[in-house]
This record gives structure tokens, C-alpha cells and sequence, in this order.
């Protein structure tokens, strides 16, 4: 994990602000090229953390019961066949 990226709401609200400033163009394109690489790297990590949290999500059955989440929840890359 890169050590400079918090946590997921600090990654979003970085890509956030890095998203506008790439829709705005007024960089040069060295900087526009850092600035897209260091968007690509909070994206994998935000991808990655959700994947982290939908591996973790647990249903409730009627009688109060845990169980794993369905099928149609996996991900590819689950040992499932991508859509």
C-alpha cells in the first residue's frame, strides 16, 4: 500500500480535486501526466478497498443468523466467470 494515501475518503477527496484540476487544463502537460499517474495510483487503491469491503459484507437470514453474502455479489476475479 502507498504510505502517502490515507484512507479511502482521503483518496476520493485527493482524486476529487485532482480530477478538476486536470478538467480545467491550465498545467503543463508534465504536471497534467503527474498529476493523471497519481490519479490512476488512488484509483487502484479506492477499487481495492472496496473489493475489501464487499468480500466482507454478511447477510442477515430471517432468524437472526450470519451467513456469506450470495454468489451475484463476487467479483470478477473471484473465481467467477466475468460478464
Amino acid at each position: 500500500m502507498d504510505p502517502t494515501i490515507k484512507d479511502f475518503e482521503a483518496a476520493i477527496a485527493e482524486l476529487e480535486t485532482i480530477v478538476k484540476k486536470l478538467e480545467e487544463g491550465d498545467m503543463a502537460l508534465e504536471t497534467s501526466l503527474q498529476l493523471y499517474e497519481r490519479g490512476v495510483q488512488l484509483s487502484r487503491f479506492c477499487h481495492s478497498q472496496l473489493e475489501a469491503a464487499e468480500r466482507r459484507i454478511e447477510l442477515l437470514n430471517e432468524r437472526g443468523e450470519l451467513r456469506a453474502a450470495p454468489a451475484s455479489l463476487n467479483l470478477p476475479g473471484d473465481g467467477e466467470d466475468e460478464r
